[in-house]
């Protein structure tokens, strides 16, 4: 009863309009104030703004025109070795000598180049058709390196020609000398096979590293030049190592792909 009573008496009793209304206190407004400001201030920069985002990818330096792998056009015992590994070749420069059961054969190189690895040592047995080395093509003493990036299948479509590079070379301390400068020259359109990296760079185990993760894409970086650098090249610090460095060298490459507008991410 008691509740019905207070139900009738609040029917009977007149509106009350002439109370105050209290609306939102000082620190709501507040609140809401700051919150429009920021959702303002995010939609001008979702808009106006750029995010710059990079691409990592391992690779190595080279001359740009691929290696090629000397055999053994015979069988039998390693009895010289001609030729020092790391310096460069002419085409037909004697390498080793074999001894066989038909006398003494020469093996030499096919075209010009450096010789970066030699495989077969004074004492040691080669087959007919073994890897004795391997030669590092290059026309001219003057030409410069370049790096070949090996960028993910799915990735390569993001790297625009033209776009800078900063290369962490493993012969170089990155905290001492900085990175070397350079710049996409070109995108390749199709993925490379274990095969096809292991012929172009004259390298089997370089071949299945860059293809561990799947069949990538060759970027091709052109160095910026220094010539009043030691090394000739441009590097993030002032003079760069006081050394050169060599071609078939590993490196990491961080490409610097294109700006863009963050609201771009939302749009399809």
């Amino acid at each position: 009863m008691q509740f019905r009573q207070q139900a009738l008496s609040k029917l009977q009793s007149p509106e009350e309009i002439d109370l105050p209304v209290r609306f939102a206190r000082p620190q709501g407004w507040l609140v809401l104030t700051v919150t429009v400001l920021f959702v303002i201030a995010g939609s001008v920069w979702a808009v106006t703004g750029t995010v710059s985002s990079t691409l990592n990818a391992p690779g190595i330096l080279t001359h740009g025109q691929g290696s090629y792998v000397l055999q053994s056009p015979v069988a039998g015992q390693v009895t010289a070795v001609l030729a020092e590994e790391g310096k460069r070749v002419a085409a037909h420069t004697p390498v080793l000598r074999v001894r066989t059961a038909q006398g003494t054969t020469v093996v030499r190189t096919l075209a010009a180049g450096r010789l970066t690895t030699m495989v077969a040592t004074i004492g040691s047995v080669v087959t007919t058709g073994a890897d004795v080395a391997s030669v590092e093509r290059i026309a001219r003493t003057e030409d410069p390196l370049t790096a070949t990036l090996y960028v993910p299948a799915d990735s390569g479509a993001t790297v625009p020609v033209g776009a800078s590079v900063d290369l962490t070379v493993q012969s170089v301390p990155t905290q001492q000398y900085g990175v070397l400068r350079g710049r996409v020259k070109a995108v390749g359109r199709t993925a490379q096979s274990r095969q096809r990296i292991s012929t172009f760079l004259g390298s089997s185990q370089l071949g299945e590293e860059f293809s561990q993760h799947g069949q990538p894409v060759a970027v091709l970086v052109q160095l910026d030049a220094a010539p009043h650098s030691k090394s000739g090249y441009a590097w993030s610090t002032s003079d760069g190592p006081p050394y050169a460095v060599d071609s078939m060298t590993p490196a990491s490459g961080a490409v610097h792909l294109a700006a863009q507008h963050p609201i771009d991410w939302l749009l399809p």
